[in-house]
């Protein structure tokens, strides 16, 4: 797989995040993730799987809105991307949060699942 792929197929998997997010979705985020992912959003529990996973995103003020953008992929495996994004949230408030984000994603049959999400505010 060439950078150009691996930044496809991340851009493609945050893209489909990126929508469900908007739209306050949190069983369409969970779905996005491996049934074991570890997932550290901006909290300090490391949640695990999908049911974990959707107690986050579920919590989340509705309204709240995300502007993704992949800086970085790579190929690992032939079924293991990895790499950074820049993650812009808006909230209803108007507030926003700028964050980072280390995704590693794996493909399961014809599908690229989050398999291990990590989140850190940048400045």
């Amino acid at each position: 797989m060439t950078g150009t792929r691996a930044t496809e197929v991340l851009t493609g998997l945050l893209h489909d995040w990126q929508r469900a997010f908007d739209r306050h979705r949190p069983a369409e985020i969970a779905s996005l993730f491996s049934q074991d992912a570890l997932f550290q959003g901006i909290s300090p529990r490391l949640r695990r799987g999908p049911q974990e996973i959707f107690e986050y995103y579920d919590r989340v003020t509705r309204g709240t809105t995300a502007q993704v953008k992949v800086v970085s992929a790579a190929q690992l495996s032939q079924a293991i991307v990895h790499g950074f994004a820049e993650v812009t949230f808006t909230a209803p408030t108007g507030d926003i949060h700028l964050v980072c984000l280390s995704i590693v994603t794996q493909q399961a049959e014809s599908a690229w699942l989050i398999h291990q999400y990590h989140a850190a505010t940048r400045q």
